[in-house]
C-alpha cells in the first residue's frame, strides 16, 4: 500500500510538472523574465509537443527553451533511405519527401535562380537543403569531393537523376593544386550551368551545412529590388600603400570595416594583368553575364592559374573579378553590403561570442538554438548550422523555412508540400 501511494504521488508530481512545462511555452506574458524553470525530468519535457511547439518556444526566445530541448531528440531522419531503396517512380519519391514540385508565385516562375552545391557527405543533410532550395524552374549542379565514398556518390546518383534541374558536376576536379580544388569546382559547375537549358539570372554557391533563412520568393525579391542586376560579393580592396596583412581565419571586416586582412602573408608572384587584388567572402551571387564573363575572359583565365600559388584562393577571385569596371554587374566600389550568409566571426571587435550560443568553426559561428530568435530577424538569405551537434535548429528552421514559404505562395498548395503533423500542435508562423 506504502508503494502505491508513492507511486501515484509520482504520477501527480510528474503530471504537474509537465503542466506547467507547457503552459510555459505555449503562452507569452510578463513571467519571462521571471527565473528559469529547468527540467528535472528528460522524461516529462518529452510530452506531446515536440518538436512544432518547442520550435514556437526556441523562436519566441522562452528562456526555458533551449534547457528543455537539450533533453529533445528529433526522430531518427530514415525517410530519405526508405525512399531510395523502395521501388517505385520518381514522382513518388519527391511527393514523399515533400518536394515543391510547381512554381509558388508567377514572379519566382519568370525569375529562375542558379545553385552551386558543394555536397556533403550525409545524403539527408543534403537532401534538407536541397527540399528548401527546390523549385522546379531554378537548377542546381552539385560538386562533391574526389574522395568521397562510392556508396554516396551512387545514392546522390539515384537522387539526383529524379530530378531534370538537379544534376552531378560533369567534372570532379583532379588538380596539382588542393588551394584550387573548391574554385575549380565551382567554375566547372557555372560552366555546366550556362550550358543547361534553364535561363537562369543569379547563381549563388551553398556548401551543405548551410540552410536558407529566407524563402526563394524572399531572396529573389532582395536581389531584384536592392541589387537590380548588380553582383553580389562582399568585401575590400587594401589601401594602395599596405600589403597583405597575415591572418588566421578568412577575411574579415573590422567595425567600421576599412581594415583589410588576407589569408596570404605576400604572394608569391605578381597578379596578372596588373590586377589588383581584393579580399572577401567566398560567397556570391553573380549575374549570367558576369559568369559567362568569367568562363572567357583572358583575365579571369590567368587569375585563375596564378591563384593556384595562394591561400584561400576562392576569398580573392570573386571580389577581385566584380571589381574591375567593364565587367558585368561589376561594383568597383563595394565593400562589405550584400548579406549572402549569416556570419559572425569570433575575431570580430567587440563580443565575438554574442549572437553565436553554440560554438565556432574555422573562427565563424555555428548557430544554435538560443540563436534562432535572432537569426530569423537577420538579412542574410542562408546560416551555418551543424546538425550533429544541435540537430533540432535545423529542425525547426526547416518547418519554419517551409510555412512561410507556403504563406507567400500564390498557388493552392498540394497536400505534400505540407510537412506531416509531429504533434498535437502547430508551429505559429514567426515574421
Amino acid at each position: 500500500m506504502s508503494q502505491l501511494r508513492t507511486t501515484k504521488a509520482g504520477l501527480v508530481a510528474c503530471g504537474m510538472i509537465c503542466a506547467f512545462i507547457f503552459l510555459y511555452l505555449r503562452n507569452p506574458g510578463p513571467e519571462e523574465a521571471e527565473a528559469e524553470a529547468e527540467p528535472t525530468n528528460p522524461a516529462v519535457v518529452e510530452c506531446g509537443f515536440y518538436p512544432d511547439e518547442l520550435c514556437s518556444a526556441l523562436f519566441d526566445g522562452k528562456k526555458a527553451a533551449p534547457q528543455i530541448a537539450q533533453f529533445c531528440k528529433p526522430p531518427q531522419n530514415s525517410e530519405v533511405p526508405a525512399h531510395l531503396h523502395t521501388p517505385g517512380n520518381c514522382s513518388r519519391l519527391a511527393r514523399g519527401l515533400h518536394f515543391i514540385t510547381r512554381p509558388l508565385s508567377a514572379e519566382e516562375g519568370n525569375f529562375s535562380l542558379a545553385y552551386v552545391i558543394h555536397a556533403p557527405r550525409e545524403l539527408a543533410m543534403f537532401v534538407r537543403l536541397l527540399r528548401a532550395l527546390y523549385a522546379p524552374q531554378n537548377v542546381y549542379c552539385i560538386h562533391s569531393d574526389e574522395n568521397a565514398p562510392k556508396k554516396f556518390k551512387s545514392a546522390m546518383q539515384t537522387f539526383v537523376d529524379c530530378f531534370g534541374n538537379v544534376f552531378l558536376s560533369s567534372k570532379t576536379p583532379k588538380v596539382a593544386h588542393d588551394n584550387l580544388r573548391r574554385l575549380q569546382a565551382e567554375i566547372d559547375c557555372m560552366r555546366d550551368l550556362v550550358h543547361s537549358p534553364f535561363q537562369w539570372h543569379y547563381v549563388m554557391n551553398l556548401c551543405g551545412q548551410e540552410f536558407p533563412i529566407k524563402t526563394n520568393k524572399e531572396i529573389i525579391y532582395d536581389i531584384r529590388t536592392r541589387w537590380k542586376g548588380k553582383n553580389i560579393t562582399p568585401g575590400v580592396t587594401p589601401p594602395a600603400n599596405s600589403k597583405p596583412k597575415t591572418g588566421q581565419g578568412p577575411p574579415k571586416p573590422s567595425p567600421d570595416e576599412n581594415s583589410y586582412t588576407s589569408p596570404n602573408t605576400i604572394f608569391k608572384q605578381s597578379p596578372p594583368h596588373n590586377l589588383t587584388i581584393s579580399s572577401g567572402s567566398a560567397h556570391y551571387a553573380l549575374t549570367r553575364n558576369f559568369v559567362e564573363f568569367v568562363l572567357t575572359d583572358p583575365r579571369a583565365k590567368d587569375m585563375l592559374q596564378w591563384s593556384k600559388d595562394i591561400q584561400s584562393p576562392e576569398k580573392h577571385y570573386w571580389v577581385t573579378l566584380n571589381r574591375l569596371k567593364d565587367a558585368p554587374g561589376a561594383t568597383p566600389d563595394a565593400g562589405w553590403e550584400g548579406h549572402i550568409r549569416a556570419t559572425k566571426w569570433r575575431t570580430e571587435a567587440g563580443d565575438g561570442r554574442k549572437g553565436c550560443t553554440d560554438h565556432d568553426a574555422q573562427d565563424t559561428c555555428v548557430y544554435g538554438l538560443g540563436d534562432l530568435p535572432r537569426l530569423i530577424q537577420l538579412p542574410a538569405f542562408f546560416a551555418t548550422l551543424e546538425p550533429s551537434s544541435d540537430p533540432l535548429v535545423g529542425v525547426c528552421l526547416e518547418r519554419r523555412h517551409r510555412l512561410r514559404a507556403l504563406q507567400q505562395a500564390e498557388v493552392p498548395p498540394e497536400p505534400h508540400w505540407q510537412f506531416p503533423q509531429q504533434s498535437h500542435f502547430n508551429s505559429q508562423p514567426h515574421h
